[in-house]
Order: C-alpha cells, then sequence, then structure tokens
C-alpha cells in the first residue's frame, strides 16, 4: 500500500520562495539606502524599511527568530530592536561609519538573523538581545542618515519606527502561522531563504 506524500510540497514551496525573494531584491538593493530629493514626514519614514529588502528582510526575521523560540522572546526582541535602532540613528546623523561598512554589516545581519532560524538555535534571552542590538544599531544608521533632509525629522523618526515594528509584528504572525507545520521545517526553510538574500547582500556590497 502506498503511503501518501503530504510533505513533498515543503521543498517546493521553499525553492520557490528563494527565487521570488531574489528577483524582488534585485532591482532594489542597491538603492535601498539613497533616496534623493527632499523626504517628508511620516509616510516618507514609514515607507523607507518598506523600500529596502534588506531592512524589510531582517526586521521580519527578527519577528520570526522570537516566535521560533516563544516564551519572553517574542516581545523582547521585536520590542528591543526598534529602541536600539534609534540609537544608531544618531550615529548615522552625526556620519560616524562609512556606508560601506554599515551596507555589508546590514548585509551580515540578514545573513545571521536568517541562519540562526534556519538552524533553530534556542540563544539565551542575553545573547539574543545583545545580537539583535547590534544588528538594530546597523539598521538604525542609514534612517539616521536621512532625518536631516525630512521636512518633519521628528514625524519621519516615528514613522520608521512604526514600520519597524509593524514589519516584527508581520514576521510574528508568519513565525506563529508555520511553527506547527511539519514540526518547524517551514519556519527553518523560510529561515535559509533569509539567509541566502542575505548572502547575496552581502556579495553585492563587496561589489558594489
Amino acid at each position: 500500500m502506498n503511503r501518501p506524500h503530504r510533505h513533498t510540497t515543503c521543498p517546493s514551496v521553499l525553492t520557490g520562495l528563494l527565487p521570488a525573494i531574489l528577483l524582488f531584491a534585485l532591482p532594489s538593493v542597491a538603492e535601498a539606502h539613497v533616496m534623493d530629493g527632499p523626504l517628508g514626514g511620516f509616510g516618507s519614514g514609514f515607507g523607507h524599511p518598506l523600500a529596502g529588502p534588506d531592512h524589510f528582510l531582517a526586521m521580519l526575521a527578527v519577528g520570526l527568530w522570537g516566535a521560533q523560540m516563544g516564551g519572553r522572546s517574542v516581545w523582547s526582541l521585536p520590542a528591543t530592536f526598534p529602541l536600539i535602532m534609534c540609537i544608531g540613528g544618531v550615529l548615522g546623523m552625526l556620519g560616524l561609519l562609512p556606508t560601506e561598512i554599515v551596507q555589508i554589516g546590514i548585509a551580515v545581519s540578514v545573513l545571521v538573523l536568517g541562519g540562526v532560524i534556519a538552524v533553530e538555535w534556542k540563544a539565551p534571552e542575553w545573547a539574543a538581545l545583545v545580537l539583535v542590538s547590534v544588528f538594530a544599531v546597523l539598521h538604525g544608521i542609514p534612517h539616521g542618515v536621512l532625518v536631516p533632509r525630512a521636512t518633519d525629522p521628528a514625524a519621519f523618526t516615528v514613522g520608521f519606527v512604526v514600520s519597524t515594528g509593524v514589519i516584527h509584528v508581520l514576521g510574528i504572525g508568519i513565525g506563529y502561522g508555520l511553527k506547527p507545520l511539519l514540526a518547524g521545517r517551514l519556519v527553518r526553510g523560510l529561515g535559509g531563504v533569509i539567509a541566502a538574500c542575505g548572502l547575496w547582500f552581502l556579495l553585492t556590497a563587496f561589489v558594489a
């Protein structure tokens, strides 16, 4: 008697996700942190994390990782990221780090965050918070560079912080939705896709 093949769709779904996300990232990764012309207020700030695939995937991964680990990490990681990102914003306004180093660091953040999800690393809370905080600083720097160009800097800052929170919540929702399926393999597979995108971002940053 033949057994039903209930798990055969998982590899095909993940295989389809990888080129789809890469195609989304290819046209915009080089311009993810370059916004010419004057910026508005809340709307411009809200849209910036959504416009950069590296930002979006890293913030999504924070929510996914929190949902995967469970416990206090569900809220502590997403709550920490936007708060610490504001510190990075101040560093960005001061222009203390070269753009090239920041770009490489952001790419590494996507690679590492996707990787810890892929291997389902149950990190101690302090270690996870330190890792997320370091990456939050890096992601805050490009936003800080843009703040002085905004017509309403305070509203711009609030916009990108709120947008970050929305992406975190989306990641938590996806994580909770996929976690019961196939013993968590879908969440790990999505982490692998994010890590692959991070590797692509890293290669792009080095050749840019």
